[in-house]
């Protein structure tokens, strides 16, 4: 039996957060340059989306581009510049075939205009879409994130729009970057490391954590849905007990 034939559609991830790591050792490893890895990472990109959509899931985001990325070679920033929205552009047809709807989270504004600009027509073709949302993490981090939303509730009090001492998790939440989307069920980091590198602190406080030593363009469909598997056979307490979770199950 295939591992897409072990999941529980009933009781699927409502968002699942992947931290894509590995095309540059994927490509060191079969003797070719990093951009290479790159390429090879967006035909992945693909195969998770399209799995993700049929699926049911409703909400996938993609670390894509970090904001510490920005401190590597200049030619591999380019490229990645580059490569993001060529993929994009010609994913986009695709994408509104499947219904899938495209978003992005960071501080869009440090990317070049040309990315920028091509980014925001991908997101306005597809905006009609209903299925899928693929949200894509670009010069993201979370420490940047949160410290933008710090500011915006500042700015508000200073300004007499609310009481400071009101703010509380659901406040800070409406802050975010993420603030229209649930919270990821699931995350997924290939590629072996076993750490979160500043990708959404706040939102995954009580997300499922999943790593896998495969490169990013290794990753199949299969692997993708194994992930979920895994995920569906734990136990989701949010600091309650295996009593408390079984007796509101019967309620």
């Amino acid at each position: 039996m295939s591992w897409i034939e072990k999941i529980d559609r009933e009781r699927l991830p409502r968002h699942v957060a992947i931290i894509m790591d590995g095309n540059g050792r994927w490509a060191k490893q079969h003797g070719f340059i990093r951009s290479i890895g790159h390429e090879n990472g967006v035909t992945t990109v693909r195969k998770i989306t399209e799995i993700a959509s049929e699926l049911g899931v409703g909400y996938l985001t993609l670390y894509t581009f970090s904001t510490e990325n920005w401190n590597r070679p200049k030619d591999e920033v380019d490229a990645l510049m580059n490569l993001v929205v060529v993929a994009i552009e010609q994913q986009t047809p695709d994408l509104i075939k499947n219904n899938v709807r495209l978003t992005t989270i960071g501080d869009i504004e440090r990317m070049p205009e040309f990315a920028r600009e091509r980014l925001n027509k991908c997101m306005l073709d597809t905006s009609h879409c209903t299925g899928l949302v693929l949200c894509l993490a670009l010069s993201y981090s979370s420490r940047w994130e949160i410290v933008e939303a710090c500011k915006s509730l500042a700015t508000r009090a200073a300004a007499g729009e609310l009481d400071p001492a009101t703010i509380n998790d659901d406040m800070v939440a409406s802050a975010l970057a993420t603030r229209d989307m649930p919270d990821p069920d699931l995350l997924i980091r290939t590629a072996g490391d076993e750490r979160i590198s500043n990708f959404l602190l706040w939102q995954i406080a009580y997300s499922e954590l999943y790593f896998t030593p495969k490169f990013w363009p290794d990753f199949t469909k299969e692997d993708f849905c194994e992930a979920i598997v895994d995920y569906q056979s734990r136990e989701r307490r949010f600091g309650k007990t295996s009593e408390q979770i079984s007796e509101t199950e019967k309620n």
